[in-house]
Protein backbone atom coordinates (compact mmCIF):
# COMPACT_ATOMS: atom_id res chain seq x y z
CA UNK A 1 0.00 0.00 0.00
CA UNK A 2 1.50 3.38 -1.15
CA UNK A 3 0.04 6.77 -0.29
CA UNK A 4 0.79 7.24 -4.41
CA UNK A 5 -2.00 5.74 -5.68
CA UNK A 6 -4.24 8.69 -4.16
CA UNK A 7 -2.32 10.76 -6.73
CA UNK A 8 -4.86 11.62 -9.23
CA UNK A 9 -3.05 14.18 -11.23
CA UNK A 10 -0.70 12.00 -12.60
CA UNK A 11 3.07 12.95 -13.91
CA UNK A 12 4.13 12.36 -17.70
CA UNK A 13 7.78 11.99 -17.85
CA UNK A 14 9.23 15.02 -20.20
CA UNK A 15 10.38 12.88 -22.79
CA UNK A 16 7.18 11.34 -23.90
CA UNK A 17 6.12 14.81 -24.12
CA UNK A 18 6.55 17.10 -27.87
CA UNK A 19 6.52 21.02 -27.76
CA UNK A 20 5.26 22.28 -30.45
CA UNK A 21 5.65 25.99 -32.09
CA UNK A 22 1.41 25.95 -32.04
CA UNK A 23 1.15 24.92 -28.72
CA UNK A 24 3.59 27.57 -27.32
CA UNK A 25 1.47 30.11 -29.04
CA UNK A 26 -1.78 28.95 -27.60
CA UNK A 27 0.09 28.93 -24.57
CA UNK A 28 0.78 32.55 -23.96
CA UNK A 29 -2.51 33.48 -25.29
CA UNK A 30 -4.19 30.92 -22.94
CA UNK A 31 -2.04 33.20 -20.29
CA UNK A 32 -2.64 36.15 -21.09
CA UNK A 33 -6.41 35.12 -21.65
CA UNK A 34 -6.87 34.19 -18.03
CA UNK A 35 -4.77 37.42 -16.65
CA UNK A 36 -7.26 39.57 -18.54
CA UNK A 37 -10.30 37.45 -16.89
CA UNK A 38 -8.81 37.39 -13.65
CA UNK A 39 -8.13 41.16 -13.45
CA UNK A 40 -12.01 41.60 -14.82
CA UNK A 41 -12.96 39.41 -11.87
CA UNK A 42 -10.49 41.44 -9.00
CA UNK A 43 -12.09 44.69 -10.29
CA UNK A 44 -15.83 43.22 -9.84
CA UNK A 45 -14.87 41.70 -6.96
CA UNK A 46 -13.36 44.92 -5.05
CA UNK A 47 -15.99 47.05 -6.52
CA UNK A 48 -18.95 47.35 -4.41
CA UNK A 49 -22.40 46.92 -5.81
CA UNK A 50 -26.28 49.08 -4.58
CA UNK A 51 -29.20 46.61 -4.29
CA UNK A 52 -32.33 48.20 -3.99
CA UNK A 53 -35.61 46.61 -2.47
CA UNK A 54 -39.09 47.98 -1.30
CA UNK A 55 -41.21 47.09 1.45
CA UNK A 56 -43.99 48.61 3.80
CA UNK A 57 -42.76 49.95 6.92
CA UNK A 58 -41.45 53.04 8.86
CA UNK A 59 -37.83 53.11 8.17
CA UNK A 60 -36.77 55.75 11.16
CA UNK A 61 -39.29 54.90 13.99
CA UNK A 62 -37.14 57.21 16.19
CA UNK A 63 -37.57 60.15 14.41
CA UNK A 64 -40.75 60.62 16.26
CA UNK A 65 -42.43 61.78 12.43
CA UNK A 66 -40.48 64.23 11.53
CA UNK A 67 -38.80 65.05 9.04
CA UNK A 68 -36.47 67.20 8.03
CA UNK A 69 -36.51 69.88 5.10
CA UNK A 70 -34.09 72.27 3.54
CA UNK A 71 -35.64 75.26 1.15
CA UNK A 72 -33.60 77.59 -1.14
CA UNK A 73 -35.73 79.33 -3.22
CA UNK A 74 -35.87 82.51 -4.79
CA UNK A 75 -38.39 85.56 -5.25
CA UNK A 76 -36.51 88.02 -7.89
CA UNK A 77 -39.98 90.26 -7.66
CA UNK A 78 -40.63 90.63 -3.85
CA UNK A 79 -38.73 92.65 -0.99
CA UNK A 80 -36.78 90.42 1.84
CA UNK A 81 -39.36 92.33 4.30
CA UNK A 82 -42.14 90.84 2.48
CA UNK A 83 -41.49 87.12 2.94
CA UNK A 84 -41.79 84.04 5.08
CA UNK A 85 -42.66 80.57 5.55
CA UNK A 86 -45.65 79.63 7.12
CA UNK A 87 -46.19 75.72 8.66
CA UNK A 88 -48.96 74.42 9.31
CA UNK A 89 -49.63 69.97 9.51
CA UNK A 90 -52.63 67.47 10.73
CA UNK A 91 -50.87 67.62 14.37
CA UNK A 92 -52.34 70.74 15.36
CA UNK A 93 -49.52 73.21 14.04
CA UNK A 94 -49.95 76.30 12.71
CA UNK A 95 -46.95 78.74 12.62
CA UNK A 96 -46.80 81.59 10.99
CA UNK A 97 -42.90 83.53 9.99
CA UNK A 98 -40.95 80.76 10.42
CA UNK A 99 -37.64 81.93 11.16
CA UNK A 100 -35.61 79.37 12.88
CA UNK A 101 -32.73 78.21 10.84
CA UNK A 102 -33.79 80.71 8.23
CA UNK A 103 -31.94 83.36 6.17
CA UNK A 104 -33.25 85.99 3.96
CA UNK A 105 -30.72 87.27 1.09
CA UNK A 106 -31.76 90.30 -1.03
CA UNK A 107 -31.17 89.93 -4.64
CA UNK A 108 -31.79 92.84 -7.42
CA UNK A 109 -30.57 95.36 -5.04
CA UNK A 110 -33.15 94.66 -2.44
CA UNK A 111 -35.97 94.55 -4.73
CA UNK A 112 -35.99 90.40 -4.64
CA UNK A 113 -35.16 87.86 -2.17
CA UNK A 114 -33.49 84.34 -1.83
CA UNK A 115 -34.71 82.47 1.37
CA UNK A 116 -32.92 79.11 2.85
CA UNK A 117 -34.18 77.77 5.46
CA UNK A 118 -34.07 74.10 7.56
CA UNK A 119 -37.01 73.00 9.36
CA UNK A 120 -38.38 69.97 10.56
CA UNK A 121 -42.39 68.77 9.85
CA UNK A 122 -44.80 66.28 10.53
CA UNK A 123 -47.20 64.53 7.94
CA UNK A 124 -48.91 65.16 6.89
CA UNK A 125 -49.09 69.03 5.86
CA UNK A 126 -48.04 71.58 4.12
CA UNK A 127 -45.80 74.96 4.42
CA UNK A 128 -46.11 77.52 2.25
CA UNK A 129 -44.01 80.77 1.30
CA UNK A 130 -46.05 83.41 1.61
CA UNK A 131 -46.49 87.49 2.90
CA UNK A 132 -48.87 86.62 5.54
CA UNK A 133 -46.49 87.43 7.98
CA UNK A 134 -45.41 90.84 7.23
CA UNK A 135 -46.72 93.58 9.21
CA UNK A 136 -48.69 94.93 6.23
CA UNK A 137 -49.85 93.22 3.19
CA UNK A 138 -48.23 94.66 -0.11
CA UNK A 139 -51.14 95.16 -3.10
CA UNK A 140 -50.02 93.00 -5.49
CA UNK A 141 -47.28 90.62 -3.97
CA UNK A 142 -45.13 89.26 -7.14
CA UNK A 143 -44.60 85.17 -6.20
CA UNK A 144 -42.48 84.26 -9.20
CA UNK A 145 -39.74 82.01 -8.18
CA UNK A 146 -37.25 79.86 -9.04
CA UNK A 147 -36.46 76.67 -6.45
CA UNK A 148 -32.72 75.92 -6.17
CA UNK A 149 -33.36 73.43 -3.90
CA UNK A 150 -35.69 71.25 -2.07
CA UNK A 151 -34.76 67.94 -0.41
CA UNK A 152 -36.14 65.92 2.73
CA UNK A 153 -33.93 64.08 5.31
CA UNK A 154 -30.32 63.25 5.12
CA UNK A 155 -28.39 64.20 1.90
CA UNK A 156 -27.02 60.82 0.29
CA UNK A 157 -22.92 61.32 -1.03
CA UNK A 158 -23.33 58.33 -2.86
CA UNK A 159 -22.73 58.38 -6.65
CA UNK A 160 -24.30 54.98 -7.85
CA UNK A 161 -27.85 56.06 -5.77
CA UNK A 162 -29.90 57.96 -8.80
CA UNK A 163 -33.04 58.93 -7.73
CA UNK A 164 -35.80 62.03 -7.28
CA UNK A 165 -34.56 63.58 -3.71
CA UNK A 166 -34.26 67.05 -4.95
CA UNK A 167 -37.15 66.83 -7.99
CA UNK A 168 -37.86 70.26 -8.28
CA UNK A 169 -34.27 71.65 -8.34
CA UNK A 170 -34.39 74.12 -11.25
CA UNK A 171 -37.97 75.10 -10.81
CA UNK A 172 -39.10 78.15 -13.05
CA UNK A 173 -42.07 79.96 -12.59
CA UNK A 174 -40.03 83.50 -13.65
CA UNK A 175 -42.80 83.60 -16.69
CA UNK A 176 -46.14 82.81 -14.44
CA UNK A 177 -48.47 85.12 -13.72
CA UNK A 178 -47.30 87.14 -11.12
CA UNK A 179 -50.35 87.41 -8.86
CA UNK A 180 -50.78 83.34 -9.22
CA UNK A 181 -51.01 81.05 -6.65
CA UNK A 182 -48.31 77.91 -6.70
CA UNK A 183 -49.48 74.51 -5.71
CA UNK A 184 -46.64 72.33 -5.24
CA UNK A 185 -48.30 68.41 -4.31
CA UNK A 186 -45.82 66.39 -2.89
CA UNK A 187 -45.28 61.96 -2.46
CA UNK A 188 -42.62 61.65 0.03
CA UNK A 189 -40.99 58.44 -0.35
CA UNK A 190 -38.73 56.95 2.84
CA UNK A 191 -35.14 56.39 1.62
CA UNK A 192 -33.07 54.62 3.44
CA UNK A 193 -29.09 53.32 2.52
CA UNK A 194 -27.46 50.55 4.34
CA UNK A 195 -23.60 50.99 3.88
CA UNK A 196 -20.82 48.31 4.00
CA UNK A 197 -20.72 48.69 7.66
CA UNK A 198 -23.88 48.47 8.45
CA UNK A 199 -24.57 52.13 9.12
CA UNK A 200 -28.07 53.48 8.22
CA UNK A 201 -28.89 56.95 6.70
CA UNK A 202 -32.60 58.52 6.18
CA UNK A 203 -33.50 60.12 3.43
CA UNK A 204 -36.41 60.52 1.53
CA UNK A 205 -37.68 61.33 -2.38
CA UNK A 206 -40.68 62.42 -3.73
CA UNK A 207 -42.66 63.04 -7.04
CA UNK A 208 -44.77 66.01 -7.64
CA UNK A 209 -47.05 67.30 -9.71
CA UNK A 210 -48.47 70.96 -9.69
CA UNK A 211 -50.95 73.67 -10.88
CA UNK A 212 -51.14 77.40 -10.68
CA UNK A 213 -54.43 79.79 -9.68
CA UNK A 214 -55.55 83.19 -8.64
CA UNK A 215 -56.56 82.69 -5.01
CA UNK A 216 -59.24 85.74 -3.26
CA UNK A 217 -59.34 86.64 0.12
CA UNK A 218 -62.55 86.81 2.20
CA UNK A 219 -62.21 90.49 1.36
CA UNK A 220 -61.80 90.11 -2.39
CA UNK A 221 -58.21 90.50 -2.43
CA UNK A 222 -55.64 88.55 -4.62
CA UNK A 223 -53.42 86.76 -1.98
CA UNK A 224 -50.70 84.55 -3.37
CA UNK A 225 -48.57 82.51 -1.92
CA UNK A 226 -46.25 79.17 -2.87
CA UNK A 227 -47.32 75.48 -1.26
CA UNK A 228 -45.98 72.88 -0.41
CA UNK A 229 -48.44 70.19 0.06
CA UNK A 230 -47.04 66.67 1.16
CA UNK A 231 -48.67 63.21 2.48
CA UNK A 232 -45.87 60.03 2.91
CA UNK A 233 -45.76 56.52 0.91
CA UNK A 234 -46.33 53.92 2.96
CA UNK A 235 -43.57 52.11 0.76
CA UNK A 236 -40.12 52.52 1.69
CA UNK A 237 -36.91 52.27 -0.40
CA UNK A 238 -33.69 50.34 0.73
CA UNK A 239 -30.50 50.45 -0.88
CA UNK A 240 -27.98 48.01 0.66
CA UNK A 241 -23.90 48.13 -0.43
CA UNK A 242 -23.17 44.55 -0.75
CA UNK A 243 -19.58 43.42 -2.17
CA UNK A 244 -19.20 39.89 -3.84
CA UNK A 245 -18.61 36.89 -0.80
CA UNK A 246 -15.03 35.85 -1.14
CA UNK A 247 -15.91 31.58 -1.81
CA UNK A 248 -17.75 33.24 -5.03
CA UNK A 249 -14.37 35.30 -6.52
CA UNK A 250 -12.48 32.30 -5.85
CA UNK A 251 -15.28 30.56 -7.87
CA UNK A 252 -15.30 31.80 -10.71
CA UNK A 253 -11.16 32.01 -10.61
CA UNK A 254 -11.13 28.37 -10.59
CA UNK A 255 -14.02 28.33 -13.65
CA UNK A 256 -11.81 30.71 -15.32
CA UNK A 257 -8.87 28.62 -15.14
CA UNK A 258 -9.99 25.54 -15.25
CA UNK A 259 -12.05 25.98 -18.35
CA UNK A 260 -9.51 28.24 -20.51
CA UNK A 261 -6.67 25.47 -20.34
CA UNK A 262 -8.99 22.62 -20.75
CA UNK A 263 -10.76 24.41 -23.66
CA UNK A 264 -6.96 25.58 -24.73
CA UNK A 265 -6.09 21.85 -24.47
CA UNK A 266 -9.03 21.03 -26.70
CA UNK A 267 -8.14 23.10 -29.28
CA UNK A 268 -4.32 22.54 -29.11
CA UNK A 269 -5.14 18.82 -29.67
CA UNK A 270 -6.99 19.02 -32.43
CA UNK A 271 -4.36 21.45 -34.61
CA UNK A 272 -1.63 18.72 -33.64
CA UNK A 273 -4.28 16.25 -34.61
CA UNK A 274 -4.90 18.08 -37.68
CA UNK A 275 -0.99 19.23 -38.44
CA UNK A 276 -0.27 15.20 -37.88
CA UNK A 277 -2.86 14.07 -40.20
CA UNK A 278 -1.55 16.43 -42.69
CA UNK A 279 1.90 15.48 -42.88
CA UNK A 280 1.10 11.75 -43.30
CA UNK A 281 -0.79 12.80 -45.90
CA UNK A 282 1.91 14.43 -47.53
CA UNK A 283 4.41 11.59 -46.93
CA UNK A 284 1.63 9.54 -48.73
CA UNK A 285 1.61 7.48 -45.61
CA UNK A 286 -2.44 8.02 -45.25
CA UNK A 287 -4.56 6.08 -47.49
Amino acid sequence: FSSFRFDIYRKVPKDLTQPTYTGAIISVCCCLFILFLFLSELTGFIATEIVNELYVDDPDKDSGGKIEVNLNISLPNLHCELVGLDIQDEMGRHEVGHIDNSMKIPLNNGDGCRFEGHFSINVPGNFHVSTHSATAQPQNPDMTHIIHKLSFGDKLQVHNVHGAFNALEGADKLSSNPLASHDYILKIVPTVYEDMSGKQRYSYQYTVANKEYVAYSHTGRIIPAIWFRYDLSPITVKYTERRQPLYRFITSICAIIGGTFTVAGILDSCIFTASEAWKKIQLGKMQ
